[in-house]
């Protein structure tokens, strides 16, 4: 089962209608539109410009200041490993050369597979765990690339039960 619906102009027209009543109604398009296709397709930027009457830089210019806003489908399996101090700390910054190694991708990449998309964030509440991560959602204590790999092994098998 997908996580996400394919791309479609019509719905996201739907999505946007049901937003723009809101104050500030950018932001909360940009996530509803993201949470329905897992990215903000590029044709969303004139739907959105024409609905909110705003230019279509300031929409573009909103989607690309927010890195949690794709503009491409990401992989399977979605990986943000923390960069923050604490997690710095405790050797994160070896642990991730050593993962993107592994998946063979870099920061904000997919894998040529698609089966993941590696993404940084600053601080999971995680500190007095680190390294940490987040795997479709779930924290990852202690994070080293073989705890990575079960963690991903692990995802794998649930989505094919």
């Amino acid at each position: 089962m997908a996580r996400h619906e394919p791309w479609s102009a019509e719905r996201a027209s739907g999505i946007i209608a049901e937003h723009t009543h809101l104050e500030g109604a950018t932001l909360p398009i940009l996530h509803a539109l993201q949470a329905t296709f897992g990215y903000v397709d590029g044709g969303a930027v004139p739907l959105i410009a024409d609905a909110l009457n705003l230019s279509r830089a300031e929409v573009h210019g909103c989607i690309t200041f927010y890195h949690d806003f794709r503009a491409h489908p990401a992989g399977r399996h979605e990986v943000k490993l923390c960069r923050a101090e604490a997690c710095q700390a405790m050797g994160s910054d070896k642990i991730h050369r050593e993962i993107l190694g592994r998946l063979g991708c870099g920061w904000h990449e997919t894998t040529a597979d698609g089966s993941a998309t590696v993404e940084p964030v600053y601080c999971l509440g995680l500190c007095a765990n680190g390294p940490a991560a987040l795997i479709d959602g779930e924290p990852v204590a202690h994070l080293t690339a073989d705890s990575l790999d079960e963690a991903l092994a692990e995802t794998k098998r649930e989505t094919r039960q």
